[in-house]
């Protein structure tokens, strides 16, 4: 198992004007100063707002990589929208280095598959990395898929923001099978996530992000796996409290 990043830390003193010093994620953060990553498979989840993706964007940028997403090389910018946080954070990095990497965020995507296709037309033959086709003639999950089938080589660090946003069951469980094979072959993922499914992935650390703070529980005892089976036992019982009816 090889972990290269193996904490996150809070390392300066976020002014109280900027918006991050709200989010409930910084704020819990601040108050344990550092966040252990164990396991090969750390994921994120909790509550929209709650500062998931804004934790995930900042140890991204920290490790180097691409605000939008990409690898290291990446260095577009269709907008500049990322927070300030990852200049208040530090990485605690592990002995051995990444050999690859990548930080894939749902919201940028197009703007990843439309850079490649730029990279691809300044240095022909780039899209074979890519399964030797343009992302953007692929659903959005079908080139989700592809990107990490791929282009995820292996004793790498990746960094997924959200990834179930363009998947179906069956693409999470596509998913989770090459995760699997890029674990075996020393990967280490940090993920954002609301997806239930995804949070079953074996042997993987689960932080759930809530107003009182972060805490490492079981996929079973996460508010979305709960909910989630709640409504799915009973749809027209949770359709009626729902709806008041």
């Amino acid at each position: 198992m090889s972990i290269y990043i193996k904490s996150v830390n809070i390392s300066g003193e976020i002014p109280e004007g900027e918006y991050i010093s709200s989010l409930n994620a910084v704020k819990n953060l601040k108050k344990m100063g550092s966040l252990p990553f164990k396991k090969s498979v750390t994921f994120f989840v909790g509550e929209n707002g709650i500062g998931k993706s804004t934790l995930i964007e900042a140890i991204a940028i920290n490790a180097g990589f691409n605000p939008e997403g990409g690898s290291r090389d990446f260095n577009f910018s269709t907008v500049c929208a990322n927070s300030r946080l990852y200049d208040y954070i530090s990485l605690d990095k592990g002995t051995l280095r990444a050999v690859d990497g990548f930080f894939l965020r749902a919201e940028s995507f197009f703007n990843v598959a439309s850079n490649i296709d730029t990279l691809n037309s300044e240095k022909p033959g780039l899209l074979d990395s890519y399964g030797g086709i343009s992302l953007h003639e692929l659903s959005h999950g079908e080139g989700l898929i592809a990107l990490v089938k791929n282009r995820f080589r292996g004793k790498g660090l990746y960094i997924l923001d959200e990834p179930e946003s363009a998947l179906s069951p069956t693409g999470l469980i596509s998913l989770m099978i090459l995760m699997k094979s890029l674990v075996k072959d020393d990967s280490q993922f940090i993920i954002s996530t609301h997806s239930p499914i995804l949070m079953t992935f074996p042997d993987s650390t689960i932080y759930e992000l809530t107003d009182g703070g972060i805490n490492s529980v079981k996929y079973d005892q996460t508010e979305h796996f709960l909910l989630t089976k709640q409504f799915l036992d009973s749809p027209e019982r949770m359709l009626k409290y729902i709806f008041g009816e």
